[in-house]
């Protein structure tokens, strides 16, 4: 899995910090997880001017290419999400599957956004000019209460370490403002990958209404609301249990398909069992009745239950669920 660069992040820190820890855990859980720093941030060279979407994307494909990949799952959070749609979009053969987490179709200084919203951006943007990385003062409390305001002391403390060590002052306020001048209306339309998109419902730093918006712009996505306020989930709310669970269904569909056949195999009694098993080896409905000494309307009616607690349509997609769960064999 490729996750595409963000703002805030530091390649050598990002595992000790609280902020980010327990995403790159859970990320690379079973998995290569391939992830970089962005221009000017991190561990990355901090001596550039240009950072519009075109170098974002160019940054992204050389690290493809670097890591020899051909197809792979995307994972982009915030303006690394609109980075991955757009990217996505550009090379739709790539992508097995998107995921996009708390992310927007257009930033704020896009073409059609209300002036009170522009207004406000730039407000931040002058905010971080003077304010960011300063262990004191009304930025490091702004920026962490629209970040993270559920955080710990632990965690606050890591986003004032984080602003100062991941870029400067100089290079954040020309990151903030790029990343206001993404619109990728034009282009979402263009993905072909199935999307995953995750948005926090009382998210402070892009809006819930963003991600939903985005999530309607790309044709095969489904949108997942995560019930909290932070933009960076904590590993104790159980939005971040759900966003896991969802994130590993979707990138593993046949592991989760297994997994809910075997709940809904849970459900079934004694005698729907016993059904199943004789649809799974191929049995009629006549020769169920006289197996089980019942009348044929009766395994009609047991037929139909089974069906409905699998998930399933057909004798067919039945006998397929019953046989990975091992019925139906001799």
């Amino acid at each position: 899995m490729v996750r595409v660069a963000n703002w805030f992040t530091h390649l050598d820190l990002d595992r000790q910090s609280a902020v980010w820890r327990h995403w790159f855990d859970f990320l690379s859980d079973g998995r290569t997880l391939i992830r970089y720093d962005p221009r000017g941030s991190g561990l990355s060279d901090r001596n550039v001017d240009d950072f519009s979407m075109d170098r974002w994307i160019e940054d992204l494909d050389a690290v493809v290419k670097c890591a020899g990949l051909t197809r792979f799952p995307l994972i982009g959070l915030c303006q690394g999400g609109a980075v991955a749609a757009a990217y996505a979009a550009r090379h739709p053969n790539r992508i097995s599957r998107l995921v996009l987490y708390d992310s927007y179709p257009f930033g704020a200084y896009a073409e059609g956004v209300p002036d009170r919203l522009v207004q406000e951006a730039r407000a931040l943007a002058e905010m971080i000019e003077v304010g960011w990385g300063k262990k004191t003062g009304a930025f490091r409390e702004i920026f962490a209460n629209l970040l993270m305001p559920e955080a710990d002391k632990d965690a606050l403390r890591w986003i004032s370490e984080m602003q100062r060590r991941s870029a400067s002052a100089r290079n954040a306020r020309l990151m903030w403002d790029a990343f206001n001048d993404f619109d990728i209306r034009d282009v979402a339309g263009d993905i072909a990958a199935p999307t995953l998109v995750f948005h926090g419902r009382r998210d402070a730093m892009v809006p819930f209404e963003a991600g939903r918006q985005l999530a309607s712009l790309i044709p095969n996505a489904r949108f997942v609301p995560l019930e909290t306020s932070n933009h960076i989930l904590l590993p104790n709310e159980n939005a971040w249990a759900q966003f896991c669970r969802e994130f590993n269904d979707f990138l593993e569909p046949e592991a989760a398909a297994e997994r809910a056949c075997g709940l809904a195999l849970d459900t079934l009694t004694a005698r729907e069992a016993e059904v199943l098993d004789g649809v799974a080896r191929g049995l009629g409905n006549r020769d169920l009745a006289d197996l089980l000494r019942i009348s044929e309307k009766t395994v009609r009616n047991y037929v139909s239950t089974v069906f409905s607690k699998l998930g399933v349509e057909s004798r067919a997609q039945a006998i397929v669920s019953a046989r990975d769960a091992g019925l139906g064999r001799d």
